[in-house]
């Protein structure tokens, strides 16, 4: 017998139990189906961040970081450390627990907010009198009908085209989170988020990290000033980064692989490499969801076809995340997601794309908001530009950390402010000031104008804002 609800999420990462937990606190009856499983085979919602994406990724990040100070920087705060080694499978294992508390985090949200969690693969059945049966594949069938359906699947990484992900030599996202031990020789193609933050990791556990990427520009959707401090400040740091190369043929060898390659000068390479990462980017999830049975449409590269409330062609069936389009950003699913819930409500669900940040988790961090210096040029804007380095801060030399820049980007006539872009340390936390202040639609000289606290990195933030205008005090 059928289960009947008023909404139905399928998927339950970051997108879909956000919506879902929205929802029910909303009054409606709610069902979250998630397949996601962890190696006992017990449910793991979450999704790709939560499980192969944002959160193990930054645990290995922080491991790797502390060992990196332990290595380089301990000695100048007087700290003398003897006989420092890597325990991979304990730093693995921290990695893994970190992902299981977020797991069963979700788990309690949905029994504290009443919504039903169903472990399994969801799919459309059939649309019919103004409802949607949807089958729950699992290890447990069950049939669920809903009057509204929020269809939140996610993506997968995408691979080079001949090339499979075996997760043991060549790796997706997932493989390289779990990696055994630190291998000597490791290979990334793709200079994007996942590429820089896993090269990273392993780079400062002791691997010869060799980043090959097809763009002829480093970070092409970063600001251009940022990039290139980026691209300086990561090759001092060992990461081999190529630009402008066309791969050829890769050969696995079931414990190395070799990546035939031509460089941006037309030379010829041929590489061996222990594992290699391949984050070239992602796909939408839409395999076997049975959009074809009821007619949801697709694009043409798989995408859940939605308008900017993130309607689909259906009725009352809306879709979020990563599997719509946008960017695929966790922050930017849950915001569709409580969106989306909302408007199901009859509320008046808000997502601002202009003012979603970006954040790539590297050292120095690199977090931007709003438009480029390169995008605003090619826009015709009339603008103002003004920059503030680390170096010059004073809560950044006593943490060790000088490295990078604040910059401010504001409309010359009106002074509000249309970019913020920051590559140094907290770059991820500082980056949410500029967010609030582009909500509010501030100018350049609000934010120089508030008092900031001495001594903190956002001390940075005001003296980039009043440089906007040539007033900063350090200079």
């Amino acid at each position: 017998m059928s289960k009947q609800f008023d909404v139905v999420v399928i998927g339950g990462g970051p997108g879909g139990y956000i919506a879902a937990i929205r929802a029910a606190q909303l009054g409606f009856s709610t069902a979250c189906i998630d397949a996601w499983s962890n190696e006992k085979g017990a449910p793991a919602p979450g999704g790709t961040c939560t499980n192969v994406g944002c959160i193990p990724s930054k645990a290995l990040l922080q491991s790797s970081e502390h060992f990196e100070h332990a290595n380089h920087a301990f000695s100048d705060h007087g700290i003398a450390v003897e006989g420092l080694s890597i325990d991979v499978q304990k730093m693995l294992g921290r990695k893994n627990t970190i992902v299981k508390q977020n797991n069963d985090g979700i788990l309690y949200l949905f029994k504290k907010n009443k919504v039903t969690f169903f472990h399994g693969f969801g799919s459309f059945i059939k649309a019919e009198s103004g409802s949607y049966e949807i089958k729950v594949s699992g290890r447990n069938e069950e049939t669920l009908v809903a009057k509204h359906v929020i269809v939140a699947t996610g993506s997968n990484a995408r691979a080079l085209p001949g090339t499979p992900f075996d997760e043991k030599v060549i790796l997706s996202n997932e493989g390289a989170l779990n990696i055994a031990e630190t291998p000597k020789k490791l290979g990334v193609i793709g200079a994007g988020v996942i590429g820089l933050e896993m090269g990273s990791v392993w780079r400062r556990l002791g691997a010869e990290v060799t980043v090959l990427e097809a763009m002829p520009a480093f970070l092409a959707a970063v600001d251009e000033q940022i990039a290139k401090e980026a691209m300086k400040l990561f090759t001092k740091q060992g990461l081999g980064i190529n630009l402008g190369v066309k791969i050829g043929e890769i050969v696995n060898n079931g414990t190395s692989v070799v990546v035939n390659y031509v460089d941006a000068k037309g030379a010829e390479h041929k590489a061996e490499f222990d594992k290699l990462i391949i984050s070239i980017g992602r796909t939408p999830n839409t395999n076997g969801l049975g959009a074809e049975v009821v007619g949801l449409a697709l694009d043409e590269r798989g995408f859940v076809v939605v308008d900017d409330d993130c309607k689909t062609n259906l009725p009352n069936v809306w879709a979020v995340g990563d599997v719509v389009r946008g960017p695929m950003l966790a922050h930017k699913a849950e915001e569709e997601g409580v969106a989306v819930a909302e408007r199901i409500a009859g509320q008046h669900g808000h997502v601002n794309f202009g003012t979603i940040p970006w954040v790539i988790y590297t050292s120095p961090e690199i977090a931007w908001v709003g438009r480029t210096e390169q995008q605003l040029k090619a826009d015709g804007v009339d603008y103002k530009a003004g920059t503030f380095p680390f170096m010059a801060n004073g809560r950044a030399r006593a943490l060790g950390d000088t490295s990078g820049m604040v910059k401010f980007l504001a409309d010359a006539k009106t002074d509000e402010i249309l970019g913020v872009h920051i590559i140094g340390p907290m770059a991820s936390e500082l980056i949410s000031e500029a967010v609030v202040a582009m909500e509010f639609r501030a100018s350049a000289e609000d934010i120089a104008r508030i008092c900031h606290a001495h001594p903190s990195l956002s001390e940075a933030t005001k003296e980039a804002a009043l440089a906007v205008d040539k007033r900063s005090l350090n200079f």
